[in-house]
């Protein structure tokens, strides 16, 4: 072992839904740093090895990804490499967590398809973007109870940077009944198997006409409008979370209204979404 190597300082992490964010200090050129070493066990008291190596990677920070809906707790270690191949010793483990989803913590009040990680059970999925225009020249408008996921919800919701749905901005509806206004918060899971991988453009949420929010989506793989299954082994997909609160200001009793809204960027691909009771 190198003992000229220093290992990092200030190894931290940050658990988001479905992930865990890692953020660390090095002196990168004296010497020169080749790559750090990220290693991760759900065991506090784990050794680095190649059985738990998550990650090589130049940058001070590395997303742990694909930590499904129930929060998870991690431990996490980092060495440092040089550009000869020497190792600085593990940092100390930093313990972090992910959260979980309002899927499974909370109470479903209304939900479109399965949250899965596949678009399969949605309208003209998994590749069959090309009959959107003809087949949805409203764009779509689902009613709870009513409607079905695969006849009325698409699975690629497009924006106005795709040729094929006319260029144009697209607002999806989802319509569903309360009994009574609530006594607080709802929250709105939409679940994405994929998005565009450079221009994945911003989901414009809205309740009963009053903005929620305006999301920046996350880059994806430009894979989802042809595959339709997350969990196949192999799959180039990447899927993300976007969940949010829905002010008890903006529901009512009797009929609801969400709006979706793409005005900027290209497609994404749903998975499942709905509108959930948060756990009190």
């Amino acid at each position: 072992m190198g003992a000229t190597v220093k290992p990092v300082r200030g190894l931290a992490g940050q658990g988001g839904l479905g992930w865990i964010e890692l953020t660390w200090q090095a002196d990168s050129y004296h010497p020169l740093v080749d790559h750090f070493a990220v290693y991760g066990s759900t065991e506090r008291d784990f050794q680095p090895g190649p059985a738990n190596l998550i990650t090589k990677t130049v940058y001070t920070r590395h997303r742990h990804n694909n930590l499904g809906p129930t929060s998870q707790t991690w431990y996490y270690r980092v060495v440092t490499v040089d550009a000869a191949g020497n190792a600085s010793r593990a940092t100390n483990a930093v313990r972090a967590a992910s959260t979980d989803s309002v899927t499974v913590s909370g109470r479903p009040v209304a939900v479109i398809g399965q949250f899965d990680r596949k678009s399969l059970e949605l309208a003209l999925a998994p590749n069959g973007y090309a009959q959107y225009p003809t087949r949805f020249p409203q764009d779509a408008d689902y009613t709870h109870g009513v409607s079905t996921p695969g006849a009325d919800w698409p699975y690629l919701h497009p924006g106005p940077a795709d040729k094929w749905a006319g260029s144009k901005a697209h607002t999806f509806r989802f319509r569903f009944t309360l009994p009574a206004q609530p006594t607080g918060d709802l929250a709105l899971a939409v679940w994405l198997i994929d998005t565009h991988a450079s221009n994945p453009g911003t989901l414009d949420v809205s309740c009963n006409d009053t903005a929620v929010a305006a999301v920046a989506l996350e880059k994806g793989a430009t894979k989802g409008s042809l595959q339709g299954d997350a969990t196949a082994p192999g799959n180039p997909l990447r899927p993300s979370i976007v969940e949010l609160t829905l002010p008890r200001a903006a529901l009512r009793a009797g009929e609801n209204v969400l709006t979706l809204g793409k005005a900027t960027g290209s497609w994404h691909a749903y998975d499942a979404l709905g509108v959930f009771e948060p756990r009190r």
